[in-house]
């Protein structure tokens, strides 16, 4: 769906660019541009604490010279700035590196996906000051045991994106998404103040249930106002669709092709068809599901967003590529690059869900229903810390609860720790109903055996 309200003219910058680059003798080049318009609020306690509206542009223009490349940036989209950047990149590509230069994606003008983005009108600074208003006010009075909401927000944008190279491929999309933030903090005499709070994303800041973010908060802050400390020992474990995401995410490494290459990988460039994880776990990327409200048809360089198999019934299937990762491993663009003189490779959405036809070491484990003690990894903290990407361990501070025979207590404070391999060949059940959470699609995750440090 358009805005008929276009920030990048694609045609008019085109054209521009051909008269330019001819002008200037640049026979090879391309253009990623991303610009959008951002509006955000925050309050503190009924009171506006920072109000902001910004347009970000950011574009990027390279340039090819006898097979080396130069890059520019620039947010200046007038004659004076492209022919600026235009001229910059040609004398970078001089000095380019002629061992290892990224090329057009052979999917570059290939037929993009249809992707459903609906176009919402914008609430607006007003509006989404007093929707916030309203919403803390709201959870300050769910129950007299929460006092404050330190953390908050209401955002909203509209983007666009645009691919454009001289070999005639010329990519736009455009959209709109918002989100919303409370994260509250309640306490009890003589007890230490606890916190948790809710995200929710939608197309538009209409599409977002207000109230259920509110509820959502409420009932996860309270859940931890009763909490005990918990026992240094190894425990069976269930992750919350959240929590596994994080940590999947983190070790993302495993199926990207560009760690791959530069051998900061725990997989190898012979990985692909080994066991790396339990028989019941499947993944894909897929950038193009329904629950990526700021999904794009394609990535940095142009090449369509699929959907990419990345471990099936725990085998390793594919990695996720650039252009220049996909040429050296002799296969296709997966839709995973951004645009650069060595372009980097990053996941997009990952969804997880039980491998169809496979039986769980333990199928009957659901937590909702299971009398058997486990703790619940609500959310995972410290990710930039506790985890050391290249060699696959994880120790992780934790928000959960210990449960037994159905009955949740908050665990004061823990730490979890392991390895990433060890973990998903440990997994002994993964639940049928997948959750859309805001940074991906994934069930519950039961895994046995993991080591947790406690205060006792």
């Amino acid at each position: 769906m358009s805005s008929n309200i276009n920030l990048i003219n694609k045609n008019n910058l085109r054209d521009r660019l051909s008269l330019l680059s001819s002008e200037l003798n640049v026979s090879k080049w391309d253009l990623g541009a991303s610009i959008a318009k951002d509006v955000s609020v925050q309050i503190d306690k009924g009171q506006p604490k920072q109000l902001k509206a910004s347009q970000k542009s950011s574009i990027t223009i390279r340039v090819w010279s006898n097979n080396q490349i130069g890059i520019t940036s620039t947010s200046d989209l007038s004659e004076v700035g492209l022919r600026k950047a235009l001229s910059s990149a040609l004398q970078a590509s001089h000095f380019g590196n002629k061992e290892e230069t990224p090329d057009f994606s052979i999917c570059s003008k290939e037929e993009l996906p249809k992707i459903d983005n609906p176009f919402r009108k914008q609430f607006g600074v007003k509006k989404l000051l007093s929707s916030l208003i309203e919403a803390e006010g709201k959870l300050l009075t769910a129950d007299k045991s929460i006092k404050s909401v330190p953390y908050n927000g209401f955002a909203e944008s509209m983007f666009e994106r645009v691919y454009i190279n001289s070999d005639g491929a010329l990519r736009h999309i455009e959209g709109t998404q918002a989100s919303l933030y409370l994260y509250a903090r309640a306490e009890e005499s003589g007890r230490k103040p606890r916190s948790s709070g809710s995200i929710k994303i939608g197309y538009g800041a209409e599409d977002i249930n207000i109230n259920d973010c509110i509820n959502e908060a409420a009932s996860r802050t309270l859940s931890h106002l009763y909490y005990k400390p918990i026992k240094t020992g190894k425990y069976l474990v269930c992750f919350k669709p959240e929590a596994i995401l994080d940590l999947l995410t983190a070790f993302s490494n495993i199926y990207n092709a560009r760690s791959v290459i530069d051998g900061i990988s725990l997989s190898t460039k012979n990985s692909i068809g080994k066991k790396i994880s339990s028989e019941i776990l499947s993944m894909n990327d897929n950038g193009l599901h329904q629950a990526n409200y700021g999904a794009c048809a394609f990535d940095g360089e142009g090449t369509p967003t699929q959907n990419i198999s990345i471990i099936e019934a725990g085998i390793l299937k594919n990695f996720i590529h650039s252009e220049a990762t996909a040429r050296y491993f002799k296969t296709r663009p997966t839709g995973h690059g951004s645009i650069g003189s060595k372009a980097s490779v990053s996941s997009d959405w990952p969804v997880i869900f039980r491998t169809n036809g496979q039986s769980a070491k333990c199928p009957k484990l659901d937590y909702k229903e299971t009398t058997e003690e486990f703790v619940l990894v609500e959310n995972l903290h410290a990710l930039h810390a506790g985890i050391k990407a290249s060699q696959g361990s994880f120790s992780l501070p934790f928000d959960g609860w210990l449960v037994t025979n159905q009955e949740k207590t908050s665990i004061e404070s823990a730490t979890i720790a392991g390895d990433i391999m060890d973990l998903l060949n440990n997994i002994i059940q993964v639940e049928s109903k997948q959750v859309f959470a805001h940074q991906g699609v994934a069930p519950h995750i039961w895994v046995e055996e993991l080591a947790i440090t406690g205060d006792k």
